[in-house]
């Protein structure tokens, strides 16, 4: 599991090796591995560093010294580079080293930032270093103007690759959010620890893949702000069927899902649980829907029942529910049954204080804005898409219920506990049903879960199987998205293949 921290919390933990003087030091092991990872991203792009091109963005912090002094290794294996020079003041030690290696430098002015960007666009290689964990706000002229510069990942064409030395200039390191212009990498080489502000709102976007230079922080960092699932967590949360199992033993989950105006949600949170691994689906709904679904999923069974006629595991409810009285009547009843119960969409609006962590809210920004002004907030949209983890933490709080607020980082927040954020997924899953196929996933999860059922699960475990359901989603829609653009109606598939790599053998 990786542990994320706040700026504020990583600048903690450094100060007591600051003040014995490992400061040098502590520079050099995080330029190294800066310089690593460059000359790795340069191997991959264009087969070796020799006859490379960098260009350096160096400011007046020790991000910019990090980065003048792993440029200067580059330049060691046969590179060239150039530093611009973001400000007046510069690391003086890493900027002589750098020269001393033939670096050339550059002064940025508004007059030549034009020409810096060109300078830029025909590198292979450029290192962020204007801003380290301390920045506030935005860049500043003429750095402001850098931010043109698009990474490799977000436009057609090899180069040149942005590294951003611990973060991309521009993101709060603690939240994520950005106060004006902000340069977007398509690697962040972050030291002593993750930033929480790599993995939430505009920061998890800008930051790319995000890579770690241990400096020997853990015995001064305590407890983490965002945490991230990995492969050996989901496996332990997932579960396969036992020889002496059967389809009710297995897990059943009761979906309340879709309506005459909105039919296809439904079966697209069918064909999620199913694929996911749930012994039975039990569908409520009304008749139109309940015939579409056993087209396309006859095993499921169908009725038109009440919740708490019916004998499940698990509920999903609201996807789809639009206008029917009946679903949303089902989706009250489910947050009610006290069963584990994925409530989306429409039912969203339902939703009132004192619910507990089973509870699992999915909203999208602008659900959840919707759903914090009805509890008294008075918000826009803008905001909560700039700060998700305060308000994402703010709608657990109120509501009691574990939140899963939906984006490029899917952020879950526990009431009162941990938050997780997973971002495995593609923009090819910004499509319409893609939240469907998710609720079907975490409800199939939440019927099948045996890891709590050794004693009372506490409020974080429902977070995790929650940051479970959003890792599969989102690698099942970068599988199916090798081969194009992403329908929702084709996920299953590909969360058959997920599932089988987690379940093993």
């Amino acid at each position: 599991m990786i542990s994320a921290y706040s700026g504020t919390a990583v600048r903690a933990a450094e100060q007591p090796l600051l003040d014995s003087g490992a400061g040098p030091a502590l520079m050099q092991t995080a330029a190294y591995g800066l310089y690593q990872a460059a000359a790795l991203l340069l191997t991959s792009r264009r087969g070796r560093v020799y006859g490379s091109k960098a260009v350096v963005l160096a400011g007046a912090g020790n991000n910019g010294g990090d980065a003048l002094y792993a440029a200067a290794r580059l330049i060691a294996r046969g590179g060239s580079a150039t530093a611009i020079l973001t400000s007046t003041a510069v690391h003086l030690e890493a900027l002589a080293a750098f020269r001393s290696r033939g670096g050339k430098t550059l002064r940025l002015t508004e007059a030549n930032t034009g020409a810096v960007l060109d300078l830029c666009r025909r590198s292979d290689l450029v290192l962020d270093g204007i801003l380290g964990t301390g920045g506030r706000g935005g860049l500043r002229a003429p750095a402001a103007g850098l931010a043109a510069l698009e990474p490799a990942r977000l436009r057609r064409g090899q180069f040149p690759a942005v590294v951003a030395c611990d973060l991309p200039s521009g993101i709060n390191a603690d939240t994520g959010e950005v106060a004006g212009a902000y340069l977007r990498a398509d690697l962040t080489v972050t030291f002593g620890a993750p930033k929480t502000g790599l993995m939430t709102g505009p920061g998890a976007e800008a930051a790319g893949r995000i890579e770690c230079v241990d400096l020997g922080l853990s015995q001064y960092l305590e407890t983490p702000g965002v945490l991230r699932l990995e492969d050996t967590d989901i496996a332990d949360l997932v579960t396969a069927p036992q020889p002496g199992d059967h389809k009710y033993s297995r897990g059943v989950l009761g979906i309340a899902a879709g309506s005459a105006t909105y039919p296809g949600a439904a079966v697209l949170a069918t064909g999620a649980a199913l694929a996911t691994g749930v012994g039975m689906v039990r569908f409520l709904g009304p008749e139109p829907v309940r015939r579409l679904i056993n087209l396309g999923h006859p095993e499921a069974v169908c009725s038109e029942g009440a919740v708490q006629q019916a004998h499940v595991q698990a509920w999903v409810a609201g996807p789809g529910a639009g206008e029917d009285d009946g679903q949303r009547r089902r989706a009250v009843d489910a947050m009610a049954s006290g069963l584990p119960a994925v409530i989306d969409a429409d039912a969203i609006s339902a939703v009132k204080p004192g619910l507990g962590p089973q509870v699992i809210l999915t909203p999208h920004a602008g659900e959840i804005t919707a759903l914090l002004n009805s509890l008294g907030l008075g918000l826009e949209r803008s905001e909560v898409e700039a700060d998700p983890l305060t308000y994402v933490r703010k709608a657990a709080e109120l509501t009691g219920a574990t939140v899963l607020l939906k984006g490029w980082a899917t952020l879950v927040a526990a009431p009162g506990g941990p938050v997780y954020s997973q971002a495995e997924a593609t923009p090819w899953l910004a499509t319409a049903g893609s939240g469907d196929t998710l609720s079907g996933i975490l409800g199939a999860l939440l019927a099948t879960d045996k890891t709590g059922s050794s004693g009372p699960a506490g409020s974080g475990h429902y977070a995790r199987l929650a940051a479970a359901a959003a890792s599969i989603h989102g690698r099942a829609g970068a599988l199916s998205a090798v081969g194009g653009p992403v329908e929702a109606s084709g996920l299953p598939a590909s969360i058959r293949q997920v599932m089988a790599s987690f379940l093993g053998d």
